[in-house]
């Protein structure tokens, strides 16, 4: 029996989209897609779904993320073979805000399809809502796929119009979701000065970033403009390093959900501090005495003396209080 969408009220769909804005600041990032999904499933009815952002090649889509819902990843596995023969993402992948529905077995009907009809249907995708927005000069591309087991559950015209206009914002309602896990990831870094953050993907493809980030990157390396995050802080973070430093910006990442989360700041004289100089000046900033210091790292109190000064030379600062602060600086 086909399901249909048979219309709502404005009020009902006001109430959705508050309901999508609210579940996006109040969700942890790891939760929020799935909850969002659920909503929608109240109004459009599907089985599964996979939502994610990719770019736009000759051979088809080159996925950068990907949230599945109730899908295994094997279905990615399989479909990287014959993802050529998608003409149904060829057609909404590459313009901007468009809204497909289509029946599998009639869409890939034709010759040369068995492939992809084979796919479809080991995979419970008789019938699909596909909805993307893409940025034609950079071929990248949000997009959201929902998934009917049932090859006679057809989408209604009225369905793909709701998902139309639903499309928007959810996609924006996870931005919201993702500026707001990065605000949390560590309060203490608002007292980095200045800070800045960003949001990009494992490709370095940015989603998010802030006017103060964009300027440290930019006096940072000067012709930088994005949309991908700088070729070296993108080679740094690929080889495992949680922080980069270069000469006027310090970047740290945190991986969460398949996203990089960046926090950033000025370079400030705490970054000249070596590992050991750090461990000393934390120490410092406890309240222990260069002899505790000397016994804990079985170094004589005279080295530690004088590794001590160096630290105030090197801070510029003439007391505890003031080393704490230019050590703050650099967390």
């Amino acid at each position: 029996m086909p399901l249909h969408y048979h219309g709502e009220t404005p009020a009902d769909f006001s109430t959705l989209l508050l309901r999508l804005y609210r579940l996006s600041q109040e969700l942890p990032i790891q939760h929020f897609q799935d909850a969002a999904l659920a909503q929608i499933k109240q109004v459009l009815p599907f089985d599964s779904s996979m939502w994610g952002t990719a770019t736009t090649t000759a051979s088809g889509i080159d996925i950068h993320t990907v949230h599945l819902h109730q899908k295994s990843p094997e279905m990615l596995q399989a479909y990287e073979p014959i993802k050529h023969l998608d003409s149904a993402a060829a057609a909404v992948f590459g313009k901007a805000n468009v809204t497909l529905s289509v029946n599998s077995q009639n869409w890939f009907g034709g010759a040369g399809m068995g492939e992809m009809r084979d796919f479809l249907r080991r995979f419970e995708q008789e019938n699909v809502f596909i909805t993307a927005d893409s940025n034609p000069r950079t071929h990248f591309v949000h997009w959201i796929s929902l998934y009917r087991a049932d090859k006679d559950a057809h989408g209604s015209e009225a369905e793909r119009q709701l998902l139309g206009q639903l499309a928007p914002h959810v996609m924006q309602a996870l931005a919201l979701n993702r500026v707001m896990h990065l605000d949390h990831l560590d309060a203490s870094d608002r007292a980095m000065s200045p800070y800045g953050a960003a949001i990009a993907d494992a490709r370095g493809v940015i989603y998010h970033a802030d006017p103060q980030f964009n300027s440290l990157a930019r006096a940072e390396w000067n012709d930088w403009s994005g949309p991908h995050l700088p070729t070296e802080l993108m080679l740094d973070l690929c080889r495992g390093h949680e922080r980069f430093v270069g000469y006027s910006i310090v970047v740290r990442q945190y991986m969460e959900h398949g996203l990089l989360f960046l926090k950033a700041r000025a370079r400030c004289l705490a970054d000249l501090l070596t590992a050991r100089e750090w461990t000393i000046a934390r120490a410092i900033a406890k309240g222990e005495s260069h002899k505790e210091i000397a016994q804990a790292l079985n170094r004589s109190p005279a080295t530690v003396r004088n590794q001590i000064q160096g630290i105030y030379e090197k801070l510029q600062v003439s007391s505890i209080a003031t080393l704490i602060d230019a050590l703050r600086r650099a967390e």
